[in-house]
């Protein structure tokens, strides 16, 4: 067999997952190696020193940035038609990369911004989580009855949102949300992606995924 595409990925990181989503959705099958952020192999860094996850290898080309690594996933193979999504979708990706990971961050890692207001960053975030509440209205995903790139790029980014304060972020006015993110929590897609794998170690046998 060929050598396959290593993915350098670390389990709990959402651009890790949103990268996962996609490869799994494309069926493009990947070298998996799993990475401590805290212990990162020398063979890691050495494909990609930003030493950031994912990380596609193809032994040809690297990929550092998730949502390239999702486009070259589904530009092989996309059954589900993730990439079939209009502009509008990549807007909201851009906000949920941009203000609303910053927002986030703020406010999950208070402790490293002492200068900057918790309540207020936590505002800044629910104003991207009350437009998306708004857009999914009484339908299933952003855009209609299945899931688009955007769903699957977003969603693990909510995830951890949501897991800051669970019962503050219940309590909010976005239902529509509450159970778009419920749905994507306890979907087929999510559970198998987030399979526990010990460390990569040199040597060691290939981990096929999916």
């Amino acid at each position: 067999m060929a050598n396959l595409p290593i993915l350098w990925t670390f389990r709990r990181c959402p651009y890790a997952m949103r990268a996962r989503l996609a490869i799994q959705s494309a069926g493009v099958q990947v070298d998996l190696r799993e990475i401590l952020l805290r212990d990162k192999p020398a063979a890691f860094l050495a494909s990609s020193p930003k030493g950031t996850v994912p990380v596609i290898d193809t032994g040809k080309t690297v990929i550092e940035e998730s949502r390239d690594v999702m486009v070259w996933a589904l530009g092989q193979n996309d059954p589900e038609g993730w990439l079939d999504m209009p502009p509008a979708g990549h807007v909201l990706i851009d906000r949920c990369d941009g203000p609303f990971k910053t927002a986030l961050d703020h406010t999950k890692y208070a402790v490293r911004y002492p200068d900057l207001d918790t309540a207020v960053e936590r505002v800044k975030a629910a104003h991207f989580l009350h437009d998306l509440n708004d857009r999914l209205g009484d339908q299933p995903y952003l855009f209609g009855p299945s899931p688009k790139l955007a769903d699957m790029a977003i969603a693990p980014f909510v995830r951890q949102f949501a897991n800051i304060d669970h019962a503050w972020f219940d309590a909010q006015p976005w239902p529509n949300l509450i159970r778009w993110l419920e749905a994507f929590l306890t979907s087929d897609a999510f559970v198998s992606i987030m399979t526990k794998y010990p460390p990569w170690q040199a040597g060691q046998d290939t981990v096929h995924f999916p």
